[in-house]
């Protein structure tokens, strides 16, 4: 195949950048400024207007501008500032494809969800903040909050390829779970509601589950009302976009214990200021975005390019297609 010129700007350690070099031998490629976080855009940079190929997370503008791009991946599971008419114009009058690194992340979400749910079970965090605390020996009341996950119920909200793994994960616990989509698929072992049942779902879950992605059509959709849809000493659990949910009308749910407990690994804005009022908010939990998160995540985000320029290079379907 041709040499093709590779842009790219994902934030990557040592030894993923020297994966993506060693990979890409044959083609041109051309690093932008190294970023310092991994959603890190920057300025738009000149270069990216001579590649076909765009890996990272690059300027929005550079996209729409570029007359020579092929192909974009982004690095990240979430493509809203993508996810543009504009963008998606210019790449349909170029005959371009964008996909996105969910593959990635669908493991480490799962497994990050899955130990929220058996800390919430086991008591683990009142155990804890005993520890910091006071030292008492509260067993007698700890025992008895303590729950067994099977016989009880999950509805996930944006049932895509982390649900599915979570799914799996939860099969051992004899779980029932329910999946939302805005448009239901069949053929799944699982069951799946759509709009018009989604308000039962809520009343019917012990765990309800946000994987939403940032869009228009999902910001604020966990607003007051359908969190006040949720039965009652429920738990939330926020992995998509902190943008999906009312965080206000959330602290005052908390609040009156209506739902009883909340673990959120986003929030709206990002980091969350300090003085934040959730952070002392009673029984709510909060990771700092680190659910994707784990060790060799840039080798494997990298992985993921390089196999999908194979499928490029051989005129093969390319993984986790947006559009």
């Amino acid at each position: 195949m041709t040499a093709l010129t590779i842009w790219a700007n994902p934030f990557l350690t040592a030894s993923a950048e020297e994966l993506l070099v060693r990979s890409t031998a044959g083609h041109h490629l051309l690093f932008a400024q190294k970023s310092e976080h991994v959603l890190d855009v920057g300025t738009l940079d000149p270069h990216l207007l001579q590649a076909e190929i765009v890996f990272g997370q690059p300027d929005p503008d550079g996209i729409i501008q570029s007359e020579k791009l092929r192909w974009l991946q982004i690095s990240s599971a979430g493509y809203a500032r993508y996810d543009t008419e504009e963008i998606r114009d210019a790449l349909k009058k170029r005959s371009a494809i964008m996909t996105n690194s969910s593959r990635v992340f669908d493991e480490p979400c799962a497994e990050h969800l899955m130990a929220w749910l058996l800390a919430d079970a086991r008591e683990l965090y009142p155990s804890y903040e005993n520890q910091r605390g006071p030292h008492g020996w509260p067993q007698n009341d700890l025992r008895q909050n303590v729950r067994l996950l099977a016989d009880q119920t999950v509805l996930i909200v944006g049932y895509g390829a982390i649900g599915r793994r979570l799914t799996e994960l939860l099969a051992p616990y004899r779980i029932r779970v329910i999946g939302y989509r805005r448009t239901p698929q069949t053929g799944s072992d699982t069951r799946v509601v759509g709009p018009a049942d989604l308000a039962s779902a809520l009343g019917e879950a012990d765990h309800v589950i946000n994987i939403l992605p940032d869009s228009t059509g999902t910001r604020g959709f966990f607003s007051d009302e359908r969190l006040r849809q949720i039965k009652a000493g429920a738990r939330y659990y926020s992995i998509g976009r902190g943008t999906t949910t009312d965080q206000d009308a959330l602290e005052k749910h908390l609040k009156s214990r209506r739902i009883f407990a909340a673990y959120l690994d986003v929030t709206d804005p990002e980091p969350l200021p300090p003085d934040h009022a959730l952070w002392s908010t009673p029984n709510c939990y909060i990771t700092p975005h680190t659910g994707g998160g784990h060790f060799n995540e840039s080798d494997r985000i990298v992985g993921h390019f390089v196999e999908n320029l194979r499928r490029y290079e051989q005129g093969h379907q390319l993984i986790n297609r947006v559009f």
